[in-house]
């Protein structure tokens, strides 16, 4: 069985104002989504996917070959419609038995936090989420077991809902990255300083 990775890009990122696309800003020369799509690339893990909606055509045009793009119609409703369309995508495909998942938002985060997921899926983790100074972060790691109850969830609710009331395999990836994500404009200042 292998182990998906799915980065969502299909947000608008209401709280940077304006129409800018979230996953396009631009750190140290590229854009967000560049960052994140490598970490999933380079992690090794197969198949590779990326969620579009909010302007889709302009974040189409920073995929480059080895993923595969899902359309989320229903983005405006949360990061729930992203997950319910990977999941749909990848349900038909009976040789995946997990999925990690992602965020364009998050540059820094490293491959090696989606082998150590997928590593706790081999020993048998359904829910596994990445930890930073003992702190949940991202990516976090769905069995294919728990599929049928994410594709439940709705609004800006994501696999999060799901560890409320399951055991959850907490991963520690200290030194993999940082999951510092950009929600504002001044987050993305802080990135800046951080180089």
């Amino acid at each position: 069985m292998t182990v998906a990775v799915a980065v969502f890009a299909a947000g608008r990122g209401s709280r940077l104002g304006g129409d800018a696309s979230k996953p396009l800003l631009e750190w140290r020369g590229r854009p967000l989504i560049a960052w994140a799509l490598d970490a999933a690339l380079d992690s090794g893990l197969t198949p590779v996917l990326v969620t579009v909606g909010y302007r889709s055509a302009d974040v189409r045009a920073t995929v480059g070959p080895g993923l595969e793009v899902v359309e989320n119609p229903e983005w405006e409703e949360g990061i729930a419609s992203s997950l319910r369309a990977v999941l749909r995508a990848l349900e038909p495909r009976t040789e995946v038995g997990a999925l990690c998942v992602g965020l364009a938002d998050q540059p820094r985060v490293g491959a090696d936090a989606y082998r150590r997921l997928a590593a706790t899926h081999a020993d048998g983790a359904d829910l596994a989420v990445a930890t930073y100074g003992a702190r949940r972060g991202n990516p976090v790691l769905l069995a294919r077991s728990l599929w049928p109850r994410a594709m439940e969830l709705r609004g800006d609710a994501g696999a999060r809902q799901l560890m409320k009331d399951r055991p959850v395999v907490e991963v520690p990836c200290d030194g993999t990255g940082t999951p510092d994500d950009v929600d504002t404009l001044e987050d993305l200042g802080h990135l800046q300083e951080d180089q």
